[in-house]
């Protein structure tokens, strides 16, 4: 019997063999030997089935980084750094994925349907931390503005994530950069800290900007 877990395999499988979707749910069935009726009791669409991949990156990393014994002790801030670290380390698995479910979106300013899910689980997640830093005075609350940290953070992942597609340096070590860089300039404009960090981070930008292929996930 398929479950959600083998259906993930099977279709990551099918498309990175055949660079693009299955034609149809019955062909993608009959190349797995399993009822056409077993892919629908879980995904509705193949757009369905990649929107829940994703989300299912984000539930993993949320999942294994809230076992560490010092997780109840971080900050904030740390607990970011926990996430994409963990995240993108997750991500090395399935890298060829990752790069052909990126590309193939269009360019727009709105987010893909296939990023919903992740979306919603990672917005959930930076608010559970910003309600922490404003309760332990870590970060400042602002009227009209504290309400959008958490887009600030989706801004940094969608960055990072496009910045780490495109990286070709030694074990990904310019975007473990970018990700301590861009989350440390993110807390500090939260906390109204001197913009020490916003500079260097952009001297790190502009040190890279040979990244050429943009992809803009908006806030739609």
């Amino acid at each position: 019997m398929a479950t959600i877990e083998s259906i993930h395999t099977a279709y990551i499988d099918f498309v990175l063999t055949e660079g693009e979707q299955p034609k149809s749910v019955y062909i993608f069935a009959k190349k797995n030997k399993m009822p056409e009726e077993e892919f629908y009791r879980f995904f509705s669409s193949f757009d369905g089935l990649e929107q829940n991949i994703w989300t299912a990156f984000a539930l993993k990393t949320i999942g294994e980084i809230k076992t560490q014994e010092v997780w109840s002790q971080y900050s904030s801030r740390e607990k970011a750094l926990s996430f994409f670290y963990s995240f993108f380390e997750l991500l090395k698995s399935s890298r060829s994925f990752v790069v052909y479910s990126i590309k193939k979106q269009l360019k727009t300013f709105t987010t893909p349907k296939i990023f919903v899910g992740i979306k919603d689980v990672f917005e959930n997640f930076c608010n559970d931390l910003i309600v922490e830093g404003i309760e332990s005075d870590e970060l400042s609350e602002r009227k009209f503005f504290t309400n959008r940290y958490k887009d600030a953070l989706w801004v940094q992942l969608v960055f990072i994530l496009n910045f780490w597609i495109n990286d070709n340096s030694a074990g990904f070590e310019k975007t473990d950069e970018a990700v301590e860089r861009g989350i440390n300039v993110t807390f500090d404009l939260f906390q109204r800290s001197p913009i020490e960090h916003l500079v260097a981070y952009g001297r790190f930008l502009t040190k890279n900007s040979r990244i050429k292929e943009k992809i803009s996930f908006g806030n739609n």
